[in-house]
């Protein structure tokens, strides 16, 4: 098993409204030499499968700048500070899409890229979801509403139309509780 690393000091160079970069120096236990990293401390996430009433998948469209592309997820954001993970699900969902459900349970939660990121994002499915008020977006987002049928979903996945990392990861915990349907791929002759 790999040993942890001896911490000996660690520098904040940059904070931004949705992250800090530190730098760190670190010891390797294997053969002693001191090295520098970088981490990014993003606070942590949450994703929603939300399903309706009536089989549909609640989906976005959402432009983001990093691939500068449209992108199909579920809805999803930053926790706020002091804000438990439910509750950010729930906000989320509803500023996004304007659905709320009664419905809640977590599913899953995945280290995004723990080689240089410190935050982990938790993923709840939300069933029998209803429309009940208007989106409002952050100043800095604005998401297009989107409804698929849920058997759908699989499909949206092998075809790469929904190619986002950690909306396949939480479609993967949804999947695999049963909560959507998923048919393999027989393998080509």
């Amino acid at each position: 098993m790999s040993r942890p690393w001896q911490e000996h000091s660690a520098e904040t160079l940059l904070e931004t409204r949705v992250f800090a970069v530190r730098s760190l120096r670190r010891t390797s236990p294997r053969d002693g030499n001191v090295h520098e990293f970088w981490v990014i401390d993003p606070p942590n996430w949450v994703n929603v499968v939300a399903l309706t009433e009536d089989g549909q998948i609640v989906l976005i469209d959402q432009w983001r700048h990093g691939s500068r592309s449209v992108v199909l997820e579920i809805p999803g954001g930053m926790r706020d500070p002091g804000e438990d993970a439910l509750t950010a699900a729930k906000r989320e969902l509803l500023e996004e899409t304007g659905y709320a459900s009664d419905d809640w349970q977590w599913i899953g939660e995945v280290l995004p890229n723990p080689a240089i990121q410190s935050n982990r994002c938790a993923t709840f499915l939300a069933r029998n979801a209803k429309k009940v008020a208007e989106t409002h977006f952050d100043t800095t987002e604005e998401c297009v509403l989107r409804l698929e049928p849920a058997d759908s979903a699989a499909d949206l996945v092998r075809t790469g139309v929904i190619d986002h990392a950690l909306v396949l990861a939480a479609l993967n915990f949804a999947f695999l509780r049963g909560a959507l349907p998923f048919q393999p791929v027989a393998p080509a002759p």
